[in-house]
């Protein structure tokens, strides 16, 4: 586990030192413990049908729970969960069963956010908290999912979907290889403005910010991923190496 170590300290490069060592501390506590399943969770289709669905048996799963803390649809990303899911059975070459366990404020909101993203996968509403109760899990969002072994073992812990590197630690634990130590080239970027005020405006109707970004240094750069802060904002932007010098928008 000391590779996932490695690389949640290599995202937290800008974090303070109480920061890492917290980070650490969470990771340790974690490494190799097993998640226990309430008996005979109930799990659902769109929040509304139930499904015989029984835990997958698998030699990697991975688990997300998600509770009721601040915004739902910004903590699911149900959009990029799909495009991880259909990504993460292409790379391995094998289905890797992904759990979700909700513990939602408002049922009917979240029913209408799987309705809403169409998502297909069951999922289980767990409105008592059962298994926070069985587990205890971390309250940053950051630390609540988990790649799991076939023991239901924590071999890795962290949002792959809103942290690339964390992704990139998932595969490299399933596909049995160290993660990649060498450092990370970055280059000089700057934006033409940092932030967008946008005003009040009318909730059901889009509003649109646009901003430059130019390359200030000498390599090539390109945009892996980007991470919003909620499900209600898509950024659109180009995919294409950005030349020293060049800007993109």
């Amino acid at each position: 586990m000391l590779g996932g170590i490695f690389i949640l300290l290599t995202l937290t490069e800008g974090c303070t030192s109480s920061e890492k060592r917290k980070i650490i501390r969470i990771v340790r506590q974690w490494e190799g413990k097993e998640v226990l399943f309430p008996e005979d969770p109930v799990f659902t289709l769109y929040g509304k049908d139930t499904v015989d669905f029984a835990l997958p048996s698998s030699g990697y799963r991975i688990f997300s729970y998600v509770d009721s803390i601040g915004c739902i649809s910004c903590k699911l990303q149900l959009e990029k969960w799909k495009y991880f899911i259909r990504e993460t059975d292409s790379v391995m070459g094998f289905e890797v069963p992904v759990l979700f366990f909700f513990h939602p404020k408002n049922y009917k909101d979240l029913s209408y956010i799987l309705r809403r993203d169409r998502f297909g996968l069951p999922v289980c509403i767990d409105e008592k908290n059962e298994i926070n109760h069985l587990n205890q899990f971390p309250q940053e969002m950051a630390f609540q999912t988990f790649l799991l072994n076939e023991e239901n073992r924590v071999v890795a812990i962290g949002n792959p979907v809103h942290n690339p590197r964390v992704k990139e630690l998932y595969y490299h634990t399933m596909l049995e290889k160290e993660p990649v130590k060498t450092p990370v080239l970055y280059t000089q970027v700057e934006a033409d403005r940092y932030s967008a005020d946008l005003g009040s405006f009318d909730w059901t109707l889009p509003a649109e910010a646009n901003f430059t970004i130019r390359n200030r240094g000498n390599r090539l750069w390109v945009i892996e991923d980007i991470v919003t802060s909620c499900g209600c904002i898509s950024v659109a932007y180009d995919k294409e190496p950005l030349p020293p010098g060049g800007d993109a928008l």
